[in-house]
């Protein structure tokens, strides 16, 4: 199982930031722009898991060894499902350094667009406390 699962599945978002690279770059499948940083995409995914409900794993995709995986999702925000796949790519020394997100359909992504926007205040205090 890939570490980053393991840590959702059991909830422990604190362990997240070790499986990051500190330059790690997230591709949001609502927003044109990345996001970069260890310390931001920690904050969005804690953000993502504040919005998505009944949020699970279904399939695992890759190569134990290799630097690409996919993770198949389900969700719920409020009452659209969202099906989505979290793409991974891992540097030499086995940190994510690209977390890409794919979702659909577009009205689960349309629901989730609107709940992130609700939790991005909330999202750059956690990314930059000072």
């Amino acid at each position: 199982m890939h570490p980053l699962r393991a840590a959702i599945e059991r909830g422990d978002m604190d362990a997240v930031p070790a499986l990051l690279a500190e330059d790690v770059t997230f591709l949001s499948p609502v927003a044109f722009a990345p996001y970069d940083g260890r310390k931001m995409v920690t904050a969005i995914l804690r953000g993502v898991m504040r919005v998505f409900e009944d949020f699970r794993y279904v399939q695992e995709i890759g190569d134990p060894a290799g630097r690409d995986h996919a993770l198949v999702f389900k969700a719920r925000v409020g009452d659209r499902e969202v099906h989505g796949c979290d793409f991974l790519r891992h540097d030499a020394d086995g940190l994510i350094d690209e977390f890409c997100v794919m979702v659909r359909p577009l009205s689960g992504a349309n629901a989730l667009s609107e709940a992130m926007a609700e939790q991005f205040e909330t999202i750059r205090r956690e990314a930059d406390p000072s």
